[in-house]
């Protein structure tokens, strides 16, 4: 898992660090596979689904699963989100990290710094016997201080053995029917979903990209962890999301 998951830390980084404005998402998403391979990493997305891309890249009104293309360029204040998850060894990690390209423009970087507060509290306060739906409920809660909403038809994930395990479905809202604890040593891939307008995130007509049901703009950050009986071991934490 610390294996995966530094292959998963390090692309990030270096993909957020690569990009800037006049970049394709293909381009970025291009060098992104050669930093998995470097690490003999194969992409999770194109392994277990065949999306047509090696990381998820999602610009502006997309929310996630953004397909890279030639012809969607960066520009200057962009807000992007790269999501990157892989397979190394048998074992799976995932990571992602919304940021705003170049210059903050259009005024994204208080979204991306309240998306990567909520992820910091959250994570804090997870351990063995914890409440799922206690987080989730945390995360809301302080979604609406920072005057946002969540998305509440995305979430986290067990991970391990394959991309998506049990616990499946971490939401960022708390659901009164959902009475799950998180284990000690168990591992889980924790993220926020923060959005300005929309509650719901939708497909759209390539059958990947999800945007908001009322359209607007969301930040996602996100850790593979494992849960102890103290803070979690945070496996991707080199990705330097929180600095």
């Amino acid at each position: 898992m610390q294996k995966a998951s530094e292959a998963v830390a390090i692309t990030l980084k270096e993909m957020i660090d690569y990009a800037q404005p006049g970049m394709s998402t293909k381009e970025l998403d291009e060098f992104g596979a050669q930093v998995l391979s470097r690490f003999g990493a194969k992409s999770a997305p194109f392994l277990t689904y065949k999306f047509p891309g090696w990381t998820c890249i999602s610009v502006d009104n997309e929310f996630c699963h953004g397909i890279p293309k030639k012809s969607r360029i960066l520009k200057e204040g962009d807000l992007i989100n790269v999501d990157v998850s892989a397979e190394l060894g048998g074992f799976w990690a995932d990571n992602g990290c919304s940021f705003v390209v170049g210059q903050d423009l259009n005024h994204h970087q208080k979204l991306v710094n309240a998306s990567k507060e909520i992820l910091r509290k959250a994570i804090s306060n997870i351990k063995g016997g914890v409440k799922i739906a206690d987080i989730g409920h945390l995360m809301e809660t302080e979604a609406k201080k920072h005057g946002y909403k969540v998305i509440k038809n995305l979430g986290g994930h067990g991970i391990g053995r394959g991309l998506h395990e049990d616990p499946e479905e971490l939401m960022n809202y708390k659901n009164r029917l959902d009475h799950r604890r998180f284990k000690k040593n168990s591992v889980v891939a924790i993220e926020t979903f923060i959005s300005t307008t929309s509650t719901y995130a939708v497909d759209t007509r390539d059958g990947w990209t999800m945007v908001g049901n009322k359209g607007g703009y969301m930040a996602q950050h996100e850790h593979t962890i494992v849960v102890t009986d103290g803070a979690p071991i945070v496996l991707t934490e080199m990705n330097g999301i929180f600095n």
